[in-house]
């Protein structure tokens, strides 16, 4: 998931997360979230550390959601997706940064094929009053001609 910093990324994943029987959320900034993918190239010992250290059981990888929030922190974490993908398609992974533009020039091998984008831009102001219920102030938006 892409898109501007501070627009809800991380905000809107966890809320998703809420719908998950186990939700697993690691901020590639914090240096022992990055360690998962710094220390081994092997995706089932990441999942298995993953899934030992939030007290999760393997068997339930279906009903797993894996938020990878700045994950263009760590470039090699990016392209171990298309290895998360092809070795454990039940896991559900979401993986979210504001920088990604940047960080894609330094991945060696990108998961072409392997990788769906998605694009979160900000709220426009009438969208931003919606969201707060407040639906008087737009109806008085919709009756006044901005230009």
């Amino acid at each position: 998931m892409r898109g501007a910093r501070q627009v809800g990324k991380t905000t809107l994943v966890k809320k998703f997360g809420e719908t998950y029987q186990n939700f697993i959320y690691l901020n590639l900034e914090k240096s022992e979230h990055a360690n998962y993918f710094l220390k081994t190239d092997n995706i089932s010992e990441i999942i298995n550390t993953l899934f030992l250290a939030n007290g999760i059981k393997l068997k339930q990888k279906n009903d797993t959601l894996l938020l990878i929030d700045e994950i263009h922190e760590v470039p090699k974490a990016i392209q171990l997706l298309r290895y998360f993908y092809e070795e454990s398609p039940d896991l559900h992974i979401i993986a979210a940064g504001s920088l990604l533009e940047f960080a894609l020039d330094k991945v060696e091998s990108f998961p072409v094929g392997r990788v769906e984008f998605l694009y979160l831009n900000p709220f426009n102001f009438r969208e931003y009053l919606l969201a707060i219920s407040n639906k008087s102030i737009v109806k008085e938006l919709d009756t006044i001609p901005v230009k």
